[in-house]
């Protein structure tokens, strides 16, 4: 690997990185979006609700939103593969350094605590004056797609991209369980911005099933603004109260209308 203190081959890694990043959006958001469009009409085509909310141009301006983004991991990403080239980060190489069950046990550790970092961040940014400089940008896309999975504001795209890079300073992860992580985070943002849900019937009164954030939930969020903050998890808007009481019954809505 060049040495990243040199300037250029910084500047290098930082747009690689952010390239790979918008590649991987739109590989993933497009891919969601072409194949999910025709359950997409015909499951709102009774109601004729989300594409007649989405506005004229709202892909296209959150691609635009998306490519900062990505600059903005690609940025982050630079750093921390800086950091690790000069022994600074906790990422390891060799699997048998913590063994096979410690690549599961820290994907999980991670996305738990990115989880409780998404959850409280998400409920500050909708504090009115936060709001209207930071998040807003998000929102602005009341119907959601998988488009919107990466349209943030700089400022909302600087806060997410920190925090791996500041896990792997303290906890140790292999670089594949960093990447997964990373790719985990791609496609949880992608299912939970396409406003069609792709889960079972009856997922959301699952034992297992009612943990887990999916389009349903991240649609009501989008829709009410005070509700359904969390990213991977269900268990913090559950804890604090801030879990839609219209969540369930419009899962069971859109996934009968589905199977139909």
């Amino acid at each position: 690997m060049p040495d990243l203190a040199d300037p250029v081959f910084f500047l290098i890694a930082v747009f690689g990185v952010s390239a790979v990043v918008f590649f991987r959006y739109v590989l993933v958001a497009g891919s969601f979006y072409l194949f999910f469009y025709r359950i997409a009409r015909q499951q709102f085509a009774h109601r004729k609700i989300s594409f007649r909310l989405r506005q004229p141009g709202q892909s296209w301006r959150e691609v635009k939103w998306s490519a900062l983004t990505s600059l903005a991991f690609g940025v982050a990403g630079a750093l921390m593969m800086l950091a690790w080239q000069q022994g600074y980060t906790q990422i390891y190489t060799d699997v048998a350094a913590y063994g096979y069950g410690w690549l599961f046990l820290s994907l999980l550790l991670a996305m738990l605590v990115h989880e409780t970092y998404y959850y409280w961040l998400h409920r500050w940014m909708h504090r009115p004056k936060v709001y209207r400089i930071i998040h807003k940008v998000h929102h602005d896309s009341i119907v959601t797609s998988p488009w919107t999975s990466f349209s943030f504001h700089p400022i909302e795209s600087g806060l997410q991209a920190v925090v791996v890079p500041a896990l792997v300073f303290v906890l140790p992860m292999h670089y594949s369980v960093v990447i997964l992580l990373l790719t985990l985070m791609t496609l949880s943002a992608t299912i939970n911005h396409l406003d069609i849900e792709i889960y079972p019937k009856g997922a959301a009164r699952h034992w297992l099933g009612r943990w887990f954030i999916g389009a349903t939930h991240h649609s009501l969020h989008h829709a009410e603004f005070r509700s359904n903050y969390g990213l991977y998890f269900t268990f913090w808007d559950k804890w604090m109260g801030t879990e839609s009481g219209k969540f369930e019954s419009l899962f069971e809505e859109k996934t009968a209308t589905s199977r139909k």
